[in-house]
């Protein structure tokens, strides 16, 4: 988790983290919150932030300034019907939130001994639902942008990550009640909350949207030349876009970048293989997404020829001349 010094960056850098993050695999669900609490709050800056995601969209905002829990997608509205003081229970809840977090950064700064500048208490915590019903859940925090304590809820225990934060480790690893609590949290009220979410964002969370999937080539300097595969417009972003060679899975000079969002909603990967032009044929881009219901194998194919545009193009080009020839005759002719 890195230092954030302003609002926009803050929701950038959650976003970012959520979204550009290689999705290959099974599809799952999360349910995730971000925490920041900042020592000297600035112009766009408040001195408690607090944002909930539902797999990439964010549902939720609290700050400092609002003190307020707000909505911002549709879908969420509908937890009103079920229990109309849903939101001022995630108010109170995030106010004392804020609390705690005032109080423990000034901890961490007595701790530190520092008495100026501007510093950072930051915690990401949440929980993963697989559609095979494997079950993840992590808590961590930082301090000026600083891993500093970490929970593993398969043992039980919290790990430190600088010496500043040995007295918070043996503090928790002492207290059964907060390490059990954090377990049953993330194993059990996290995934029955995710599950809630996914019910009220069904139209939008649980759609799927089958990719577009196209090669293109280019040539390169040394006699090889690079296919290029474009994989867009699917949901959701978990996907699997490998070359093959013959069939086969090939890895010998592919890359990959992130699966990344559309302004749509939806998302997009590209994957690149560098080939020896004669061996063009023998190269697929295959694709496996929820949407389909057997895998894509795209190849390279040549655009064809227009000829009707050609052909348009040349008689557009023949009646110009005619005309052009008709006017200076009849200039002649006078």
């Amino acid at each position: 988790m890195g230092v954030l010094l302003r609002w926009a960056p803050f929701i950038l850098w959650a976003t970012a983290h959520l979204l550009l993050q290689d999705c290959a695999g099974s599809t799952s669900h999360s349910l995730r919150y971000f925490y920041t609490a900042v020592s000297e709050p600035g112009q766009g800056l408040p001195q408690f932030i607090a944002v909930g995601y539902v797999d990439d969209q964010q549902f939720i905002q609290f700050d400092s300034d609002t003190k307020e829990a707000l909505p911002h997608v549709p879908w969420i509205r509908k937890a009103e019907k079920v229990n109309p003081q849903y939101w001022h229970r995630e108010t109170q809840n995030l106010k004392g939130t804020e609390l705690n977090f005032r109080v423990n950064l000034q901890n961490l700064r007595n701790r530190y001994n520092q008495s100026g500048g501007i510093h950072t208490l930051q915690n990401m915590y949440g929980c993963e639902l697989s559609s095979d019903g494997r079950k993840g859940g992590y808590d961590q925090l930082s301090y000026d942008g600083k891993d500093f304590i970490a929970f593993d809820k398969d043992t039980l225990t919290w790990t430190a990550a600088d010496m500043g934060a040995q007295v918070t480790k043996a503090k928790w690893n002492a207290n059964m009640a907060i390490t059990q609590g954090n377990k049953h949290y993330l194993e059990g009220i996290c995934i029955e909350w995710l599950q809630r979410h996914l019910d009220y964002g069904k139209e939008t969370l649980l759609r799927t949207e089958a990719p577009v999937v196209k090669v293109t080539r280019k040539s390169g300097y040394d006699n090889m030349e690079t296919l290029v595969c474009q994989v867009h417009g699917f949901y959701p972003k978990e996907i699997d876009a490998n070359w093959v060679k013959d069939g086969e899975v090939w890895q010998e000079g592919t890359s990959r970048g992130l699966v990344a969002p559309n302004s749509d909603g939806t998302y997009y990967v590209l994957l690149s293989v560098k080939i020896d032009p004669e061996e063009r044929d023998r190269f697929r881009c295959r694709v496996e997404h929820d949407s389909l219901e057997k895998p894509l194998d795209v190849a390279w194919e040549k655009e064809p020829v227009n000829l009707g545009l050609i052909v348009g193009a040349i008689l557009g080009v023949v009646a110009a001349i005619l005309l052009v020839s008709g006017i200076v005759f009849f200039i002649h002719s006078k």
